[in-house]
């Protein structure tokens, strides 16, 4: 855990040194900086799905795991929800930068990764190397949205620490294949997520956000079919 606990500590530094670094842009800065930040996650997205999806060994899982994903989070207003909790936490102040943090924090390969090769081979390489990526990354958009989105590391903090406990009494169920799956919505998810950032579209990205359960369930299934 002590590499969950490095990576949540780079997320406030950065989000403060960001926020400091805000007050003293004017608003022609914040815009051309909101511009860069939803093109580099862009990029982010793009980079997971062309790493990923050629090694699928399930091509067609992303897809219906993204169609049930949205029916359930559509279902259940996941967004809508998600969005009122944390403007209630945060009191008012929650905006696209906050779910922007999250998604891009939580849903990246290093960030799920890390925490099972932590919980199975005590290596914590790729945990550190994400929070170094991410101590910058919340500098950028700390400037761009302000101090609320490090909120997010109290978010990354439940999600590698779950992921961590899961690995350590199951270690057998999270399998490359897996990995794999999951990387590639995760891909799409922080993909939209830059889309939306740059006003190029308007997706309801967090009510797709349960499609991350769709591959899980699967490999549940077949993991039960095949004993």
């Amino acid at each position: 855990m002590i590499g969950t606990f490095v990576n949540v500590a780079t997320i406030l530094i950065g989000s403060f040194i960001g926020t400091v670094l805000k007050k003293g842009l004017s608003d022609r800065f914040h815009t051309i900086l909101l511009q860069g930040m939803g093109l580099a996650v862009i990029g982010l997205g793009i980079g997971a799905l062309t790493t990923n999806l050629p090694n699928s060994a399930y091509p067609v899982l992303f897809i219906i795991s993204m169609a049930l994903g949205g029916i359930i989070g559509e279902w259940t207003r996941f967004e809508d929800r998600f969005r009122s909790a944390l403007s209630f936490i945060l009191r008012g102040q929650a905006n696209e930068g906050v779910t922007t943090a999250i998604l891009l924090f939580c849903v990246g390969t290093l960030s799920i990764v890390g925490p099972i090769e932590a919980a199975l081979n005590d290596q914590y390489t790729y945990l550190y190397s994400n929070a170094i990526l991410d101590g910058f990354t919340s500098i950028v958009l700390a400037a761009t949205f302000g101090f609320s989105i490090a909120f997010s590391a109290f978010i990354l903090l439940l999600w590698q620490g779950s992921i961590y406990f899961l690995a350590s009494f199951a270690s057998l169920f999270f399998t490359p294949e897996l990995l794999t799956e999951i990387s590639i919505i995760g891909g799409l998810l922080i993909l939209s997520t830059g889309l939306n950032i740059v006003g190029i579209s308007s997706f309801k990205t967090l009510n797709l956000v349960p499609a991350l359960l769709i591959p899980v369930l699967f490999f549940i299934l077949k993991m039960g079919m095949i004993h």
